[in-house]
């Protein structure tokens, strides 16, 4: 049997705990100065980017829950930040976009999504950065070769 490691050595962990530490910094902001929620912040970018989507659309382009996702659509459909559309090539789902006000608030914060984004990497070189990137990718790439294997604890030494 392999021998434990130290949680704070686990590599998932670490990356979990970064990522929340990040967003929950990120979100922060967000809350104080548009009053947006994660999930809420993490619809309107996507949304943003991509134009209509469908909730399942979203839920899989965010990874998030599709309770957070419906939750997130619901709040920005309250707030006139986005809106319903019926989806022509299946009755039974609507398509969801930013209204005029969700854009102009997606004008808003980008600017500050893209200075946060500046002071969290400040201390990495540009070459630092393309390597970070990539080896993410790499990571969410393998993530996805995964789904298919079976995982066993036991193999990994993890309590």
């Amino acid at each position: 049997m392999q021998p434990t490691i130290p949680l704070a050595k686990f590599l998932p962990y670490q990356l979990s705990i970064t990522s929340n530490a990040v967003s929950g910094r990120i979100a922060q902001e967000y809350r104080q100065r548009f009053g947006l929620s994660v999930p809420e912040w993490r619809v309107m970018a996507v949304l943003g980017d991509s134009g209509a989507l469908t909730q399942r659309d979203l839920t899989q382009r965010t990874l998030m829950d599709k309770v957070a996702v419906n939750r997130a659509c619901k709040v920005l459909e309250e707030r006139g930040l986005a809106a319903r559309t019926p989806n022509a090539q299946d009755g039974r789902s609507h398509h969801l976009d930013l209204s005029d006000a969700g854009r102009e608030m997606h004008g808003q914060i980008m600017p500050l999504a893209r200075e946060m984004e500046r002071r969290v990497f400040a201390g990495f070189s540009a070459e630092e950065l393309d390597a970070f990137s990539s080896l993410l990718l790499r990571v969410r790439g393998q993530v996805g070769d995964l789904d298919g294997d079976t995982i066993d604890s036991r193999n990994f030494g993890i309590v």
